[in-house]
């Protein structure tokens, strides 16, 4: 416990000494900014410290690289459920007086997440290692640049989860967020630079794309921390905002990737492996 009591105290003291040089409210936005954007740059580094694997392993086989990726799925199942949408209820109940009103706030930024996403999805160019190209004009564009724009949407809500969780004020829920998002990035950044290298790209370049995707999550962090931070009114809004993105990313990529093949039992196993470790740490930590 004592990561976490020293974490609190650090951003506690940083906050307090923002705040009254700068004037109140805009002294902790800009703490929680930094602090969510240190936050989502840490945990996207990991991504970086998988890929090195690369250069060890000259080819994942299909199994791997899916039991890699239910993996890192159950930890972003399990922090969208622990660290997201938990304290987004919470907080809910205490700014609505009536419960279908706090229901219909968490539900309703759940839904604008998956939307958002959804939409994203549609509006940008990008391919798929599995299931192959999507969004408008994709063949105009050069196929390195498909995949950093597919996985830059999988990890940007990430790095949002990340600032949502320190610019919300409760620093252990972002140290929880970003150590279990940086833990499943690991696997992710070694998955993605080796499915590069398979599809005939330099073991450096592709550790250099997978580390460039991963640097992402410090803007998604950014901005997640900015919208938890700039009014109390937000935060069960950008809590749930940033659930609904992951959510849509585990059910709508992830699962249906690592289902394709003939692990899907293991696939499921692993799943739930991930699930546990970041319940695991949200106890912990939290």
């Amino acid at each position: 416990m004592t990561m976490p009591i020293v974490a609190g105290s650090f951003a506690e003291n940083l906050g307090e000494t923002l705040a009254g040089t700068l004037g109140g409210p805009l002294g902790e936005t800009l703490d929680g900014t930094l602090a969510g954007t240190l936050g989502g740059l840490g945990a996207g580094l990991a991504t970086g410290l998988g890929a090195l694997g690369v250069y060890s392993v000259r080819e994942l086989s299909r199994r791997a690289n899916d039991l890699l990726l239910a993996c890192a799925a159950g930890v972003m199942l399990a922090a969208s459920f622990f660290s997201l949408l938990a304290p987004s209820i919470e907080v809910a109940h205490t700014q609505h007086p009536s419960k279908p009103g706090a229901a219909f706030v968490v539900c309703a930024a759940v839904l604008a997440g998956a939307l958002a996403l959804t939409l994203a999805h549609r509006l940008v160019p990008h391919e798929h290692f599995g299931s192959g190209r999507e969004g408008p004009a994709g063949a105009h564009v050069k196929r390195i640049w498909l995949f950093v724009l597919a996985i830059a949407l999988h990890n940007l809500p990430e790095g949002m989860a990340v600032g949502v969780g320190f610019g919300g004020g409760e620093a252990t829920s972002g140290l929880s967020l970003a150590v279990g998002i940086g833990l499943q990035n690991v696997p992710e950044g070694l998955a993605v630079a080796a499915s590069l290298v398979s599809i005939g790209y330099g073991r450096t370049r592709a550790f250099l794309v997978s580390l460039g995707t991963g640097v992402i999550e410090a803007l998604g962090g950014a901005l997640g921390a900015v919208a938890a931070g700039w009014t109390a009114e937000l935060l069960p809004w950008a809590l749930g905002f940033a659930a609904g993105a992951m959510l849509f990313v585990i059910s709508g990529e992830i699962i249906p990737e690592t289902h394709r093949g003939d692990s899907k039992g293991l696939a499921t196993y692993s799943l739930l492996g991930g699930f546990l470790a970041m319940t695991a740490i949200t106890i912990v930590l939290g």
